[in-house]
């Protein structure tokens, strides 16, 4: 559909009625025009008869000729009746509306012409109107009704929105589908936050399990899928060497353990009670809560 034009409507042609005492004929038939009406046509003078049936341009509707007395209607060199200047699809008069000329010569009104060739909605099908509010994403088109979240299927309006593949999301249906989610919360993380073991925290959930204390930047362990500052762990969780009466936290010196019979040793501490050898991956004897190696439990 081409641009909407402007009409040109030329009324029925202006007629004089002479006055002049000298003859005047007609261009064509020498016919005398002295009161008479009479239509100028290239600087010539032509009575209505002959100016029907040599000079009248043909209408582009019903191929008769547009006659002298007829209201006429122009538009890129081609010519109408007044009556026959209407919608090819409606049959509106068009006179004085706004139209298009489609390439293929048809004349449509603005509704009409946007019916058969405007934009169609991606979502329903149906013609985007012109002037009615829509939405443009990539090259597309939506009703504004029409452009909905995939999830919620509410319509996106004024809202942000995210796409995933060909589907839109509003903003919370995005991050609520499609957000990382907190390890310890499991509500969506959407900005910052903190990864441990390859899964994700909020920095506000990552913290001491016992005294609540940040944990982010600081020296922390993990106890059966809780997270617990040094010092809580040392007082609360970790078993307590039952060499040196301390807790096997697994920080700095002494990371090695060792247990037998539900007691735990820091493996520095696993040492001979008399001789002070150091047992860890050597036979040993246990008296009480006491080790010994082998030579010095013969002579107790």
């Amino acid at each position: 559909m081409k641009s909407l034009g402007q009409r040109h409507l030329g009324w029925p042609r202006s007629y004089s009625t002479s006055t002049m005492t000298e003859r005047f004929d007609c261009y064509y038939c020498r016919d005398n025009l002295h009161g008479k009406k009479y239509v100028m046509k290239d600087e010539k003078h032509v009575c209505t008869k002959c100016f029907d049936k040599l000079c009248a341009n043909t209408c582009a509707e019903c191929r008769r000729p547009i006659g002298a007395d007829a209201k006429e209607l122009n538009h890129k060199n081609r010519h109408w009746h007044e009556d026959c200047f209407r919608c090819a699809k409606c049959y509106k008069p068009l006179a004085n509306e706004p139209f298009g000329a489609r390439d293929d010569g048809k004349i449509m009104c603005g509704t009409c012409g946007s019916r058969e060739d405007g934009n169609r909605c991606q979502a329903c099908y149906k013609v985007v109107m012109p002037g009615t509010q829509n939405v443009e994403y990539k090259n597309k088109v939506w009703h504004e009704e029409c452009f909905t979240c995939f999830e919620c299927k509410q319509p996106i309006r004024s809202q942000s929105f995210l796409n995933k593949g060909d589907d839109i999301f509003c903003g919370p249906c995005h991050e609520k589908k499609f957000a990382k989610k907190c390890f310890h919360c499991k509500q969506p993380i959407t900005s910052g936050g903190i990864s441990y073991q390859d899964q994700p925290w909020h920095s506000e959930c990552f913290v001491c399990r016992t005294c609540r204390k940040g944990l982010a930047g600081t020296r922390f362990t993990s106890h059966e899928e809780h997270v617990y500052c040094v010092d809580c762990y040392k007082t609360s969780v970790a078993k307590q060497c039952n060499g040196c009466k301390n807790p096997i936290t697994g920080f700095g010196h002494g990371t090695n353990v060792v247990n037998y019979e539900g007691h735990s040793w820091h493996e520095y501490c696993f040492n001979c009670k008399k001789c002070s050898l150091s047992l860890a991956n050597k036979r040993f004897v246990i008296n009480g809560e006491d080790i010994y190696c082998p030579d010095c439990a013969k002579k107790l």
